[in-house]
């Protein structure tokens, strides 16, 4: 026997057994309310067992000494207890039971019809089949049709099939007897529901192809309950697995189960398909950057989650558009999840779908999550980063020169070389930082990135430190402070508002406090993008490990409260200083670098002419300094994927030369679709946020589409673009396995109950008894419960056998 036929068995045998003792069914007891059907008399009967009690104690009291005082107590517990069952006898307890009247009530069925109810992953048997064993469908296949029809994504991104077997039996139903509906329809008048992303009236559970991109149980009972608002409702019953459920769903779901108990309206759950799918491997979550620039190394973090597969070696693959541009070897632990991580390169721009993906395993009831695609926007922008120094050394221009040959970076330096005095290189035109370091938000705010180098505090003025803060804070820019003899607190920057935006705690000015220092990585770092220094992690690991030693003048030894520390600077002698460290402040990201000569790993002795350890090191940290600095317009375009024919939110946040939210502006958004025809949509402000804009476009075509924003704010005009994937969205096939507690947690806070397909049965004798449409009460006898003889009988048989035992008898 099946191990699911063994719970359904004892499922059975202990509903037979409490029915025997109790008469009646546990929900009897639980809606019912208890009373007493004996006459006037009974009252004086219950006295005088009260006496008699008492009588059997001063009795029992006179009994000689032989008899231990224990012993005295047990018989007169015994005789107590018996009169007292033999009293509640004479009360004639009954209960009393508001049940439904038959057909003049209604029932509402909301059947899922999503994708993951084709998972097949109770012996073979698929969700859907389960569905319609329980309220009947036709013969044959239920969905293959379907799926050939059903809109796929663009043709870079492949779907595979849900379920692993050769011919798709994930959408092969077996003719349903429907008992369930048929025992419903006894008493109720039914209305039955397809749903995933909204529900639809259905005659017939066969009506459904389970081809739903996605579940909202909340949208759903939302609908149900509009729809029969003023019918006599008793409840609704929801079969589905609870995958996806969208946590985003409007409203929540904790507000639609909220009305539903207010309005006396219970919803009974029946939950199919496993809690725990057997063997599965899934690629459970990847973390990457979403926007890139060209060329840049990126090391994503993927979770896979794994049941059944422990000790196998499975191979994760990072398809670029159909080209593998990474890989690694995985040995699966035991059952659960597995950190890894992932490198490679993107070196073409524009929107590329990123796809990670492990082959399908032997066995595998689903593989639909063996991948995922990430839509990351490779960039061929030029970014701009400020470099001031405070006096000439060599570490500007080795940095200038690690960097010279990428396109993508833009290294404007300004040099002070005496008081009053300064040196450009690599600006855009003679007016560019004419009068020094900027003095105003609007010409800060034109760079992308700001690399400050040793100058003393003192230089600038208190509007300038807050300025600098606020470039990271507020307009999102990257913040890289070096070390050096005039930098960090032996430059006087701790207590100043620029302080308050570093990743480090800074000590009290003093003499610099010089020595020499081993990089270290410390186990963020040794994850980090920007501290891959090789090719791989573990050559990375060596080579930093080879790399010779730095001078820091700067005493840091402690990060502040939500900063990471990536390089630890360890002495010969002595405690260890931060290195290089970072944090998110605001809207940016400041890094502190402390050593204040990097740039002898590429002049020392031991490094070899031809090693790029230095260039390799600086291009990635500036890379990631500047990578994800927003511009004045900035897009959200919701999930990867979009599913065809519903409404994609297209949401745009609007600045000025401040980056100060502007209202009131003019703001157009064209999409291009895969056929190339543009649509304008108008985005109107929101008025809920300042600078907010928002408008509605409805995808009808598969593929890539490109969303390009215009806003005119008076004469000024600002643009932005984005991109995204109108398709089938694959989120029901991750997280796949029943999702009970949530299934519990709808019947629980409703009033309902929460059943499995294996003792859905049990539903239509339930359900009749709920205080919801048309009602009467019933009242169900207890008195003679067979319970309450058998423990009559035991209680007198019991202080026989003890007077017995002790020569009392």
């Amino acid at each position: 026997m099946t191990a699911r036929g063994d719970r359904l068995r004892k499922g059975r045998a202990g509903q037979r057994v409490f029915e025997f003792l109790f008469k009646y069914r546990p929900v009897v007891f639980e809606r019912g309310d208890l009373s007493f059907g004996a006459p006037w008399w009974a009252a004086l009967l219950a006295l005088l067992g009260v006496a008699a009690i008492v009588w059997f104690a001063l009795e029992y009291r006179r009994v000689g000494p032989s008899v231990a005082p224990r012993d005295r107590w047990v018989l007169m517990a015994l005789r107590a207890a018996s009169l007292c069952v033999l009293a509640l006898l004479l009360m004639r307890p009954v209960l009393l039971v508001s049940t439904v009247v038959p057909r003049r009530n209604y029932v509402a069925v909301l059947l899922d019809d999503s994708r993951s109810m084709r998972v097949a992953d109770e012996g073979g048997e698929t969700r859907a089949q389960r569905v319609l064993g329980l309220f009947g469908g036709p013969d044959g296949a239920v969905g293959a049709d379907e799926e050939a029809s059903t809109p796929t994504d663009d043709p870079e991104a492949r779907e595979p099939e849900v379920d692993g077997s050769e011919a798709d039996p994930a959408v092969t139903a077996r003719s349903g007897d429907g008992g369930l509906r048929e025992a419903l329809e006894e008493r109720f008048r039914l209305r039955m529901y397809g749903f995933d992303t909204d529900a639809d009236r259905i005659d017939d559970a066969g009506e459904m192809a389970f081809t739903g991109p996605r579940t909202n149980l909340a949208a759903a009972l939302t609908r149900v309950q509009q729809e029969m608002a003023g019918l006599p409702l008793s409840g609704v019953v929801v079969v589905s697995d609870g995958a996806d459920n969208d946590d985003d769903a409007t409203p929540p779901l904790s507000e639609t189960l909220l009305a539903a108990r207010a309005a006396g309206l219970p919803v009974y759950t029946i939950g199919v398909g496993s809690e725990r799918i057997d063997p599965d491997i899934e690629v459970r979550r990847v973390e990457v950057p979403r926007t890139a620039l060209e060329g840049t190394t990126i090391v994503a973090d993927v979770i896979l989650s794994h049941a059944g597969l422990a000790g196998r070696t499975v191979r994760l693959d990072v398809e670029d558009e159909g080209q593998i541009v990474g890989t690694r070897d995985i040995t699966l632990g035991p059952d659960g999840e597995e950190p890894i991580q992932v490198q490679f390169t993107l070196e073409d721009s524009g929107p590329r779908a990123i796809r990670f993906s492990v082959d399908p395993q032997e066995g595998e009831a689903l593989t639909g999550n063996n991948e995922r695609q990430i839509l990351v926007e490779v960039g061929d922008t030029r970014r701009k980063i400020l470099y001031f120094e405070g006096s000439p050394r060599p570490e500007n221009k080795f940095v200038r020169r690690a960097v010279a040959d990428d396109e993508n970076l833009q290294v404007v330096t300004l040099l002070r070389t005496a008081d009053e005095k300064y040196l450009r290189l690599d600006v855009d035109g003679p007016g560019e930082l004419a009068g020094g370091f900027p003095d105003t938000r609007e010409e800060l705010y034109e760079y992308d990135g700001l690399v400050l180098g040793s100058v003393e505090a003192s230089f600038f003025t208190h509007d300038q430190l807050q300025m600098m803060a606020d470039f990271v804070g507020q307009r999102g820019g990257g913040l890289l402070v070096l070390g050096g003899r005039r930098a960090l607190g032996e430059g006087g920057y701790t207590g100043t508002p620029l302080a308050d935006a570093l990743p480090v705690v800074l000590t009290s000015a003093g003499e610099p406090d010089v020595l020499e220092v081993f990089a270290e990585p410390t186990p963020p770092g040794r994850r980090h993008a920007a501290m891959r220094i090789a090719t791989t992690a573990d050559a990375s690991a060596e080579r930093w490990g080879e790399l010779p030693p730095l001078t820091s003048v700067n005493r840091v030894f402690e990060t502040k409260p939500g900063a990471v520390e990536l390089l630890s600077g360890v002495p010969i002698e002595g405690e260890p200083r931060v290195l290089l460290a970072h944090q998110r402040y605001g809207r940016g990201t400041s890094i502190a670098f402390t050593a204040q000569d990097s740039w002898l790993w590429q002049m020392h002795a031991d490094i070899p002419l031809e090693d790029e350890t230095h260039e390799t090191l600086w291009r990635q940290l500036l890379r990631w300094l500047v990578h994800d600095t927003p511009g004045r317009a900035r897009l959200d375009l919701g999930d990867d994927v979009t599913p065809m024919a519903e409404p994609l939110r297209i949401r745009a946040e609007l600045e000025d030369e401040r980056y100060l939210r502007v209202n009131g502006a003019d703001v157009v958004a064209t999409v291009t679709g895969p056929s190339g025809v543009p649509s304008e949509i108008r985005l109107d402000w929101t008025v809920e946020r300042d600078g907010e804009y928002e408008g509605r476009f409805v995808p009808e075509e598969a593929g890539l589409h490109r969303v390009a924003v215009r806003a005119a704010m008076g004469d000024e005009v600002v643009e932005s673009d984005g991109f995204f994937r109108a398709g089938t969205p694959r989120i029901e096939q991750f997280g796949a396995g029943r999702r009970t507690e949530l299934l519990r947690r709808i019947a629980d806070e409703t009033g309902g109950r929460f059943y499995t397909a294996d003792n859905a049965d049990l539903l239509a004798e339930e359900i009749r008894y709920t205080e919801s449409g048309d009602t009467v009460y019933e009242e169900r006898s207890l008195w003679d419960m067979p319970i309450l003889f058998l423990l009559l009988a035991g209680l007198l048989g019991g202080e026989w056998a003890f007077r017995r035992a002790k020569d009392l008898a």
